[in-house]
C-alpha cells in the first residue's frame, strides 16, 4: 500500500496539469470492462484523464435493459451516451478471466453469493471451450460478443446506432502478453489490432 500512497502524495505535485479538468470531461469514448486488476485501460489505450468514461464490471457483464431496478451499470451507459455524447462503446473481455473461467468450468459460487448472482447476469452461456485452459480465450471472445447485442437492447444505444452517432466495438485483451485483439464482422473474429 505504501508505493500507492507515496504516488498519489507526488500526483498533485503540478497542478497546472489539471486545471481545465474542472471545466467539465468530454469524452470520445466508453471503455467496458473487467474489474481485473490487471487490466488497466488508461494502460492499454494510451488515454489521458477525461478521454474515457470507464463502466468495470466483473466480466464485463453488461446487464439487462429494463429489469425494473436501477443499476448502476444502466446508468453509466445512459449517461455516456445521453449525455456525454460518446462517440464509440468498446467492450474489452480479457484472458485468464475469473468470472467467465467460473461459468466456463460451472464452478461452485456458493460461497460467494454476490458473484454467483451478479454472473447470472450473463448474457448466454459462454462458448464451450477446454476447461483446462487458463486464458479461456474462446469463451471470453463469445462473451464480449454477447455483451454487444446486449448494449443493443437499450433503447439510448439502438437510437445512436441507427442515426449513425455510435458505434459499438469488441476487443479481447491478453493479460499475460499485452496483445489486443478486436473483433472484425466482416470475418467474424479477433484480429490484432
Amino acid at each position: 500500500m505504501q508505493p500507492l500512497i507515496d504516488n498519489a502524495r507526488m500526483f498533485g505535485q503540478r497542478p497546472e496539469e489539471f486545471t481545465g479538468h474542472a471545466e467539465g470531461q468530454s469524452p470520445e469514448v466508453l471503455f467496458i470492462t473487467c474489474s481485473d486488476s490487471r487490466v488497466v485501460p488508461a494502460l492499454i489505450t494510451g488515454a489521458r484523464p477525461g478521454q474515457l468514461f470507464e463502466l468495470r464490471t466483473a466480466g464485463n457483464i453488461v446487464p439487462p435493459h429494463g429489469t425494473g431496478h436501477p443499476s448502476g451499470e444502466a446508468a453509466t451507459v445512459e449517461y455516456a451516451v445521453q449525455v456525454l455524447g460518446v462517440a464509440d462503446i468498446v467492450v474489452c473481455g480479457h484472458s485468464h478471466c475469473g468470472a467467465v473461467g467460473a461459468l466456463v468450468r460451472g464452478d461452485d459460487l456458493t460461497a460467494v453469493p454476490a458473484v454467483r448472482d451478479w454472473l447470472a447476469h450473463a448474457a448466454d452461456e459462454p462458448k464451450p471451450c477446454d476447461p483446462a485452459d487458463p486464458t479461456v480465450a474462446g469463451a471470453v471472445q463469445h462473451h464480449v460478443l454477447a455483451q454487444l447485442l446486449r448494449l443493443r437492447s437499450y433503447p439510448c444505444v439502438e437510437r445512436r446506432l441507427a442515426d449513425g452517432r455510435l458505434r459499438l466495438h469488441g476487443w479481447y485483451y491478453e493479460v499475460h502478453t499485452g496483445l489486443v485483439r478486436a473483433h472484425r464482422a466482416d470475418t467474424d473474429a479477433f484480429e490484432t489490432l
